[in-house]
């Protein structure tokens, strides 16, 4: 046995089949410390079926609670937020988070869902906690999820998204509205908006930088919700350069200067007063212009907006969700809402196009038979 003390916590140190192993135990407390060394040794000594037995049997015995506070330290420690785990994990700690991990069966999550319904929680929030609830079961958790999908129970039923495109008028009066306010950062985030589809989160969070206005007139998203759409690279077109145009002129008589690691939309309230942090909501303004252009809607439906009008005029779906950074085209169905108008048109050109080629035979078969004749005339001839 080797325990040693190396700043605040303990330490081992020993030798199994000829290497050496060291490592912190984690504690400051010596006879734990021994108690750590001694079952990192035995864990070794064993066969990795031995161990991973020993480790899925560990995991079971836990609390949903105590595995639920394990899973969000390793997840913080692998994602820039946690704040969608935290938020999940939050519900599923105050309904299950005394029971052990073994006592979660396709029954109980079952009713998790039954309860969180009863709750008023939407099916999306309740399939992500399930996902998560899975997750910290372990292979246990793989079993669960197989018997729910054999049941057709492991994902509620999602209702039609919520969205809705902007019509054109809709569009011009927000924009004029925005425009009425007392900087043009509102302005220029929404023409941005409804021109590039951005998340709410990769709008608020560009900067400079990421902006080319004068020789590639486009714009790099930067850390996205997907790795899809990390990086990506969005054309900008007359109107949203117009817009930020304009924004970059007030922007440097605020701030002297439009540098490069400066966010384009600056933190303060009522005014923008820090370039070096970005825009925490675009809320109030947004409340603000929607209700003066008399429009109902969401901030994300700019982006169900452009998505639908690409839809509409004719983008490939590849095309749209290099634009829009979709990942999958069933995610992509939930954003494009094509209007019943455009439906009609691309259902009347399948018609047309019939129609011509009906007419066409129709002209060949008489030329034809006017051929037909005319050769028959001229061999009586």
């Amino acid at each position: 046995m080797s325990v040693f003390k190396n700043g605040r916590l303990y330490h081992y140190e020993f030798v199994v089949d000829g290497r050496r192993h060291r490592g912190s135990t984690g504690t400051a407390n010596k006879p734990e410390a021994i108690a750590e060394e001694r079952r990192q040794r035995e864990r070794l000594e064993k066969s990795y079926s031995q161990v991973l037995q020993e480790e899925t049997h560990e995991q079971q015995r836990k609390t949903i609670q105590k595995a639920a506070d394990e899973f969000l330290v390793d997840y913080r420690a692998k994602h820039r937020s946690a704040s969608y785990a935290e938020y999940a994990l939050g519900h599923v700690k105050t309904l299950l988070g005394d029971r052990l991990v073994v006592e979660i069966t396709p029954k109980v999550v079952k009713g998790y869902q039954t309860a969180r319904l009863k709750e008023k929680a939407g099916p999306k929030t309740i399939n992500d906690e399930v996902m998560l609830l899975i997750r910290l079961c372990g292979d246990q958790g793989e079993l669960i999820r197989a018997t729910l999908r054999r049941d057709k129970a492991l994902k509620l039923a999602l209702p039609p998204s919520p969205g809705r495109p902007y019509s054109a008028e809709e569009k011009a009066r927000m924009l004029e509205e925005a425009q009425k306010l007392r900087t043009p950062q509102m302005h220029a985030a929404l023409a941005l908006d409804l021109n590039t589809g951005l998340r709410d989160k990769e709008l608020r969070e560009i900067r400079w930088e990421q902006v080319d206005l004068v020789h590639k007139k486009a714009l790099t998203v930067g850390r996205s919700k997907t790795d899809a759409g990390t990086g990506r690279v969005i054309p900008l077109n007359d109107t949203a350069i117009v817009a930020l145009e304009a924004h970059a002129s007030w922007y440097i008589e605020r701030f002297g200067d439009c540098k490069p690691e400066w966010y384009v939309f600056a933190f303060g309230s009522p005014l923008p007063n820090d370039p070096t942090r970005p825009i925490t909501s675009f809320k109030t303004a947004w409340i603000k212009v929607r209700e003066k252009a008399g429009v109902k809607g969401r901030w994300h439906d700019n982006r169900h907006t452009l998505v639908t009008e690409l839809a509409e005029g004719g983008a490939g779906d590849e095309v749209i969700m290099s634009i829009a950074g979709h990942v999958s085209r069933a995610m992509l169905s939930r954003y494009s809402h094509v209007r019943m108008e455009a439906k009609r048109r691309a259902l009347d050109e399948i018609a047309t196009r019939q129609r011509a080629a009906d007419e066409k035979r129709k002209e060949d078969a008489e030329r034809m038979g006017q051929d037909s004749r005319s050769a028959q005339l001229t061999a009586i001839q």
